[in-house]
């Protein structure tokens, strides 16, 4: 039967209407530097991907940051970690863009946001402007490029999102051209056995596959012998022009004799379902080796929206005496790829070794709530903690519970609480709930007190205890001495720091007037500018104050002389 031509256009206008159509020549870019890359969009990170471009800033701050595009700031946010300085504009094509980690904000703007903190007395501020409040247009400049917030290193972090469901899109999608004629990296194949009696090359664990490069420049794995349901996945990589990062892919497809099993690639994805990336990676495989490997398949508890095509949740069903050639595609926005042939031959394994996943005491079913209950300490597992069902492994020290290992991710929050009768209620107040690193050393871990009963949230599996923090924060000057002349000092800086439980919270008065510094965590460093003009006097006497995560607290006074 012929289609007519209007179920022809019916089609037609279904397939533009299920496609996002993204503005190609409307938006300019955030910097008047050549665009090299230290961070791709989808990248994978810890728990979440990532949701913009990093834009290198030869490894410096204050590079000016213009506008994209006209628009209106509808967002500005000052923090400690995540984005830091951080600017949100809204378009009025429907687009907003987001511009991280920044150093300082332009004059209009580093004045209003600066009158917010006097006003708050804080330095972390969040405030949303009146829609035209503050308006700018294309190629104006709106920041200086930094290092704040829980930045690495210098650079621009930078996003476009939609204005109305705040998802996040690749700005590649928007006509950013960056330069990349490269390859993506195929690293490691890995095999795995999917259902009960699935094996693989006489196992029935996650697999390596060796692999070898063909003459025409694709792959070529070794035959695996298996049966059952199993599934794939990878270690690779992106890497751009004139830039040595190991950045993210853009799609992965995988087929099996010709047929799309699972096609994802990272065109948008929403904040919401970011933290099941721990889904699509071996977390196990992360916990043990700090490699993310890239599943082709679909693992239970699975909610994330990239996959365009799937069929049989990526997983393929090997038949005794059927051979299978299946590919996995690999590509980056550019289009640049590497495509990996992988036969597989059904066979049938007499004496396969067997699954060595260890067995405890304890079932959990991840849909339902779990209590346990191990002597000192409770720890409450709300219904979908977890993505799937494990033997969980918990053990009871003399001083410490130790909830299974970091080798299981955990989505949601779940609770621990000691009994902390058997400590002197005098001590109360200094102690705290403390994860225990590998080393065993104890990191706060923010703790709830009600009477004798010590209860913290997290989503951290480990050993947990109880620690103690009885010594105050340490407060030094830097970059200058007491009763010392600062007539040409643009800013003065304070060291502050804590050994065990972690800063708090801190103020600072200059001559009894409270002052803005600026707080950063990984200098350790309170900075006072002295354009803000509260050191109107010759004398000037500077007190600050610090108070830790127990309530040890602090302070530093000290006077300097300026003209």
């Amino acid at each position: 039967m012929k289609n007519s031509p209007c179920v022809l256009f019916f089609l037609f206008c279904l397939t533009l209407l299920g496609q996002e159509q993204y503005p190609k020549d409307v938006f300019g870019p955030p910097m008047d530097i050549p665009i090299i890359l230290a961070g791709t969009f989808g990248e994978l990170r810890s728990n979440h991907f990532h949701a913009g471009l990093d834009i290198k800033t030869q490894q410096r701050e204050g590079i000016p940051v213009n506008a994209i595009g006209d628009g209106t700031v509808t967002r500005i946010k000052v923090s400690l970690w995540g984005y830091g300085k951080v600017l949100y504009i809204a378009h009025p094509n429907g687009y907003t863009s987001v511009y991280g980690h920044l150093q300082k904000f332009s004059p209009t703007i580093e004045a209003y946001i600066k009158k917010l903190q006097y006003e708050k007395k804080s330095f972390e501020v969040e405030v949303f402007p009146d829609y035209g409040e503050i308006k700018v247009t294309k190629g104006e400049l709106i920041a200086y490029s930094g290092n704040t917030g829980g930045s690495a290193g210098p650079h621009l972090h930078f996003e476009i999102r939609s204005s109305i469901s705040e998802k996040p899109t690749n700005p590649f999608l928007y006509g950013m051209h960056v330069a990349d004629a490269t390859n993506p990296i195929l690293e490691k194949l890995f095999a795995y056995p999917l259902s009960g009696n699935a094996h693989i090359n006489h196992n029935q664990e996650r697999t390596q596959i060796n692999f070898s490069r063909q003459d025409d420049g694709t792959y070529l794995a070794d035959k695996v012998d298996a049966l059952g349901e199993i599934g794939f996945g990878f270690i690779g990589y992106d890497r751009l022009d004139m830039a040595a990062n190991k950045n993210g892919v853009y799609s992965v497809e995988f087929n099996v004799n010709g047929k799309i099993y699972s096609l994802y690639d990272f065109e948008s994805f929403s904040f919401g379902e970011t933290r099941y990336i721990n889904t699509l990676i071996d977390y196990d495989y992360y916990g043990r080796h700090r490699q993310r490997i890239q599943k082709s398949f679909k693992s239970p508890g699975n909610n994330l929206s990239i996959y365009k095509e799937l069929y049989n949740e990526g997983k393929v069903k090997v038949n005794k005496g059927l051979s299978y050639t299946a590919n996995l595609i690999i590509k980056d926005y550019a289009g640049n790829t590497v495509k990996l042939a992988i036969p597989i031959e059904g066979k049938e394994n007499q004496s396969p070794s067997t699954n060595n996943d260890k067995v405890t005491d304890n079932f959990l079913v991840a849909k339902k709530p779990n209590n346990y209950d191990l002597g000192g300490a409770k720890v409450y597992f709300p219904a979908n903690t977890f993505y799937e069902d494990f033997y969980i492994d918990l053990k009871k020290g003399a001083d410490t519970v130790t909830i299974h290992s970091n080798t299981v991710p955990a989505h949601r929050n779940f609770t621990i609480t000691f009994d902390a009768s058997k400590y002197p209620k005098e001590t109360h107040k200094q102690l705290f709930i403390a994860r225990l690193n590998d080393k065993l050393q104890p990191n706060f871990t923010n703790t709830y007190k009600r009477g004798d009963l010590f209860t913290a949230r997290t989503r951290n599996l480990g050993t947990y205890t109880i620690a103690q923090d009885t010594t105050p924060p340490t407060i030094r000057t830097k970059n200058f001495k007491e009763k010392q002349w600062l007539n040409n000092y643009k800013y003065l800086s304070v060291s502050i720091a804590d050994d065990l439980s972690g800063i708090d919270s801190y103020t600072a008065t200059l001559n009894g007037e409270w002052i803005l510094m600026e707080y950063e965590p990984k200098r350790n460093t309170l900075t006072y500018n002295f354009d803000d003009k509260i050191a109107d006097q010759t004398q000037c006497v500077l007190k600050v104050t610090v108070t830790d995560n127990v309530g040890n607290v602090s302070t530093l006074t000290t006077s300097f002389y300026r003209k």
